[in-house]
Order: C-alpha cells, then sequence, then structure tokens
C-alpha cells in the first residue's frame, strides 16, 4: 500500500492528480503509517515525484497535512 503526500493539483473523471509528492512505499519502511505521517509533518515533504495520478477508487481518505494532529 502506497502513501501519497503532495499538494492537491486538481481533481479529474477518475484521478486525483499530486503535484511535488512524496510516493512512499509502506512495505519498504518498518515505520507505522501514522508514524510516517508525523514526522512528515515535522520535518516537511521531501518529494520524489512531480506529479502522481492516484484513481478515486484507490483512495481510502484525504487529510491536510495541517489537520494532523501530534501525540
Amino acid at each position: 500500500m502506497f502513501v501519497y503526500l503532495g499538494t492537491l493539483d486538481r481533481v479529474e473523471d477518475h484521478f486525483v492528480v499530486l503535484k511535488d509528492v512524496d510516493a512512499h512505499d509502506r512495505r519498504e519502511s518498518p515505520s507505522t503509517k501514522e508514524q510516517y505521517i508525523m514526522d512528515t509533518k515535522k520535518f516537511g515533504v521531501k518529494p520524489n515525484r512531480r506529479e502522481v495520478n492516484v484513481r478515486k477508487q484507490m483512495i481510502v481518505s484525504i487529510s491536510k497535512l495541517d489537520d494532523v494532529l501530534g501525540f
């Protein structure tokens, strides 16, 4: 499962398009999804993609990074 952290650019019929994206494969990391998001909020997004198209039917949830609360 991937976590995408970036800036919403536009919403299309079947895709949500993000810019300046950190595409993070959770299977390749020892940290939990929540820990990764908390670290990103603390240290900033480190983009590894200029643009990502995410199929809308695959999205579970979307949140603003500013809405993420600390522990």
